[in-house]
């Protein structure tokens, strides 16, 4: 896929083989930005574009999960001792 346009590039999730009956093949429209954001952590991790996007999917619930039972998020960039909130819109 990285010869597609990152104006819509569909994404279509493939399931591992091992597993092909117990998930849900669902497509996606990824703006550019997300289409860029896709790619760096694809090479940055060496995960399948699949398991890149269920990653992403699981933080996102588990990061919304937190902030709506009232709790906070707060990170901290590397080499500073300062927090910071991070707010999810």
């Amino acid at each position: 896929m990285s010869t597609q346009t990152a104006e819509a590039a569909d994404v279509e999730a493939r399931p591992p083989r091992t597993h092909r009956g117990s998930l849900q093949r669902v497509t996606v429209n990824l703006t550019p930005r997300s289409w860029q954001a896709l790619e760096a952590a694809i090479k940055r991790t060496g995960d399948s574009q699949t398991d890149a996007i269920n990653r992403a999917i699981q933080v996102y619930s588990y990061l919304a999960d937190i902030t709506e039972t009232g709790g906070m998020l707060y990170v901290r960039d590397a080499g500073s001792d300062e927090l910071e909130r991070l707010r999810i819109i």
